[in-house]
């Protein structure tokens, strides 16, 4: 359910409240025999007018802790710290405003001492706004399933077609190509480093057909995937790339997409090392605070064309991350200085 569907919703439910609670006050007034039927009107208007300004305040200020829904109790916990607010509040806003419109039709609101009027008031406006509280959360609860429902089935969708892709494209010919060139070189000078980086190229195809239909997988299963990419691609540059790995053990649990870090290594390599004859350093690294996973590759030589389109890879990347968290996960290319590109991934990674 969109924002602004559930804004209506909760709105359309608000004004049928009210509707309800005028009705019945003013059947009660006439049943009691009074003659002026804007004063039962006007009774229950204010006090929908300051339960309305009042609620809004707290659904505005609470509004950015929507995420603590998965767990209720804190939600409605935080919920419970405004009810003081309305104990204070609720009183001379309603009160006011009848003394007001009683003062303009030449007349005087009568009601019991201040002091039963606040506790009376209180209690009964705890209960109100108790019940309230309740239906909202149902209300946003719903909205949330159906988003994450969603995103859901736009992972499964962009995950079949970002699996097939990545095969395609990063297990594609030309790759295949030259690591197996690399082993054949390496077999007429070092047998045994021939050996070695033909068993990490197994080991990169086996851990891709591994994956191949999960949506997300932990740091520590992505990190064999790459670490079997980055050595075969090390052979084959040999002298002119060295890969230093700063991994927190505290974020080898969190999940990321599957097949995330492979291609933004695969992009250093296509548009640095490929083109250029200087050694390239890159550093890897993954560190987990305040329950997200931020995950970096830099290196030391490339360059960031501020009007170069992002390239298939990136953007099927972006995509898949949209799908799966929404607004929390972000990726982002940054130059560095004086030269290199650092790409920074941040996704959740909740305790």
């Amino acid at each position: 359910m969109p924002l602004q569907r559930s804004t209506i919703v909760i709105g359309v439910a608000w004004l049928l409240f009210w509707a309800l609670m005028v009705s019945v006050a003013v059947e009660d007034y006439l049943r009691d025999g009074g003659t002026r039927l804007w004063q039962p009107v006007l009774w229950e208007s204010s006090s929908m007018l300051a339960a309305t300004v009042l609620l809004a305040i707290q659904r505005q200020l609470t509004r950015r802790h929507d995420h603590l829904l998965a767990a209720p109790w804190r939600w409605f916990g935080l919920q419970a710290l405004f009810l003081p607010m309305y104990w204070v509040a609720f009183v001379p806003i309603a009160f006011g405003i009848r003394h007001g419109v009683y003062a303009l039709a030449g007349s005087s609101y009568e009601h019991e001492a201040w002091g039963p009027t606040f506790l009376y008031e209180s209690l009964k406006l705890s209960v109100f706004v108790g019940l309230f509280v309740v239906i909202v959360f149902g209300i946003l609860s719903y909205r949330q399933l159906l988003e994450e429902k969603l995103r859901a089935e736009q992972a499964n969708a962009l995950l079949r077609q970002a699996h097939l892709q990545r095969l395609r494209q990063q297990m594609q010919p030309h790759f295949l190509f030259n690591a197996l060139n690399t082993i054949s070189s390496l077999m007429h000078t070092d047998v045994a480093r021939a050996d070695a980086t033909l068993i990490e190229l197994a080991d990169v195809l086996r851990a891709t057909l591994d994956v191949g239909e999960l949506q997300v997988a932990p740091l520590s299963t992505e990190l064999r995937l790459v670490r079997g990419y980055a050595r075969v691609m090390e052979e084959r540059f040999a002298g002119r790339v060295v890969i230093a790995w700063r991994i927190d053990d505290a974020a080898l649990s969190c999940p990321l997409p599957v097949m995330s870090i492979q291609p933004l290594l695969e992009n250093i390599f296509k548009h640095t090392v490929e083109k250029r004859r200087e050694t390239a350093r890159i550093a890897i690294s993954a560190s987990r605070a305040d329950n997200r996973l931020v995950l970096t590759l830099e290196d030391d030589i490339g360059t960031l064309a501020p009007d170069a389109p992002p390239g298939v890879g990136l953007s099927n990347l972006r995509e898949r991350m949209a799908a799966l968290y929404g607004a929390s996960a972000s990726l982002e290319l940054s130059p560095l200085a004086p030269a290199g590109v650092r790409a920074t991934m941040t996704v959740p990674c909740a305790s």
